[in-house]
């Protein structure tokens, strides 16, 4: 079976393997984002973080939702793309000494985070779909939908100032 616990024989299975691949990143993310925060100098960076450690709070509580609503228990299961994007920020955070490059840093590893959960998000919702479950997929797509909007103030906010000033 390999990386997998259970063997995924339908598009269901993978559906539900996604959704606890995701629960557990999202985990990891909550986790980590103080972390982030406690190491931003930008105001508005710092600002931006904080507003999304409340929002994969929330992100957490819908996929619990969507495991209910799919007659599923919320577990999680090992997701070594986030651990490695995690231990990547980690570990360039523990050498950056300058403020300006570490905050640009903390955009540039949290716009990794931001990417893949928006694959994961937006395959879910077509797996969603494609299995008949438009609840599922308008809850998984509330969150999708914030993770692009995350990821454009990410943007904005390496863009406006923080690379210029790392530059």
């Amino acid at each position: 079976m390999g990386l997998f616990s259970k063997s995924i024989k339908t598009l269901d299975d993978l559906f539900v393997h996604t959704l606890q691949d995701m629960y557990y990143a999202e985990q990891q993310i909550e986790k980590n984002l103080p972390t982030m925060i406690e190491k931003a100098t930008d105001p508005q960076l710092k600002q931006g973080l904080q507003s999304h450690l409340a929002e994969t709070k929330n992100q957490i509580k819908r996929l619990e939702q969507v495991f209910q609503m799919h007659g599923q228990t919320a577990k999680g299961t090992t997701c070594d793309a986030m651990n490695g994007i995690l231990d990547e920020a980690k570990d360039i955070l523990g050498v950056a000494n300058d403020n300006d490059v570490i905050d640009a840093a903390i955009i540039s590893s949290a716009q990794a985070v931001e990417h893949y959960e928006i694959t994961r998000y937006g395959t879910l919702v077509a797996f969603a779909k494609q299995l008949g479950r438009q609840d599922c997929a308008s809850v998984l797509q509330q969150t999708l939908d914030e993770e692009h909007a995350t990821d454009r103030k990410l943007t904005a906010i390496a863009e406006s100032r923080v690379n210029r000033k790392a530059a």
